[in-house]
């Protein structure tokens, strides 16, 4: 039995810097407010495209050593919004970045699009298990913009969710996500930050992208919650320039390898997918935890309490 706070958050991604692209100023607002944090990144991102000159060769094509360079930023990355708990699912490196969809790497043996889902959803559910979190967030379906992994880690963790759920599944006490999240941008929002590119920045970057670049972007109707992360917009630019070999901030802007200047978003969206939502129905939530009463502060099963949760690229 370990002491962890009343209220917890399970984020689930693919690589190191979805997470603080996506949720980078919930996540530090969460943090600061005293709840437990938990991230799980499935790969270590090896396949991504590098943007520093000077590190060109840690790619997947020369060093191969991008993903452990990567679990340092994600590190550094963690310390600036004051996460303490960051883990790689099943270890680090026990999932390969699959690359993009139709890429020769999807059919990796070691791949995360190759892995079962069952499989990689039994070693969620054991985190599920141990943190026992209300909350968790997770891409859509379609992974926010269609990237294997970002598909993969939706499957994952809704399938661990069900697992974690499940008495007659594995090993440690049973437990209930009560909501579930999917990360989604408002397309109105969207609009706006571009607007304020093209109005403020427009030479910020060599070219500008389009709405339609930025993942999970849905109309107003779709969203059910909005966290305003303004107060934690700086921990979520520092975060993100901790990715340097996958992003590049401007002040309010950013762009990733393609060099196209996209709004660095500070307000997050959410659509409520499995759970009740805690506002009336029409209204949007500002807490992810709306509507749920406090949890215990001892939970059974926990295995780690907040001062001891992360060993960067520890395994989970």
């Amino acid at each position: 039995m370990k002491d962890l706070p009343a209220r917890r958050l399970l984020l689930v991604h693919a690589h190191p810097d979805d997470e603080s692209i996506n949720n980078g100023a919930t996540m530090a607002r969460y943090a600061a407010e005293g709840a437990h944090v938990t991230l799980v990144t499935c790969t270590l991102g090896e396949e991504g495209e590098v943007i520093p000159p000077g590190l060109a060769h840690l790619t997947a094509d020369r060093d191969d050593s991008l993903g452990p360079h990567r679990v340092g930023e994600l590190a550094a990355a963690m310390r600036e919004l004051g996460v303490a708990d960051h883990r790689f699912l099943g270890a680090a490196g026990r999932f390969r970045d699959s690359g993009m969809m139709g890429a020769a790497q999807n059919d990796r043996p070691d791949a995360f699009w190759s892995a079962p889902v069952d499989e990689a959803a039994a070693l969620l559910a054991e985190v599920i298990r141990e943190i026992r979190p209300q909350v968790l967030v997770t891409y859509d379906p379609d992974g926010g913009y269609g990237h294997p992994d970002h598909i993969q880690a939706h499957r994952v963790a809704m399938r661990a969710a069900d697992l974690a759920a499940d008495p007659a599944h594995g090993a440690g006490a049973p437990h209930t996500v009560a909501k579930i999240y999917w990360n989604r941008a408002e397309r109105a929002v969207v609009e706006a930050g571009f607007d304020a590119l093209r109005t403020t920045a427009p030479d910020a970057f060599p070219g500008i992208a389009a709405v339609d670049d930025v993942p999970g972007v849905v109309g107003g109707e779709e969203i059910t919650a909005e966290i305003d992360g303004t107060a934690y917009a700086g921990a979520k630019a520092a975060a993100m320039r901790a990715h340097a070999t996958q992003i590049v901030v401007d002040g309010p802007f950013f762009a990733l390898s393609n060099d196209l200047g996209q709004p660095l978003l500070t307000t997050e969206h959410y659509q409520l997918v499995r759970g009740v939502a805690g506002v009336p129905a029409g209204s949007r939530e500002h807490d992810l935890f709306a509507g749920l009463p406090d949890a215990p502060a001892s939970v059974p099963g926990a295995g780690v309490s907040a001062a001891s949760a992360s060993v960067p690229g520890e395994g989970v």
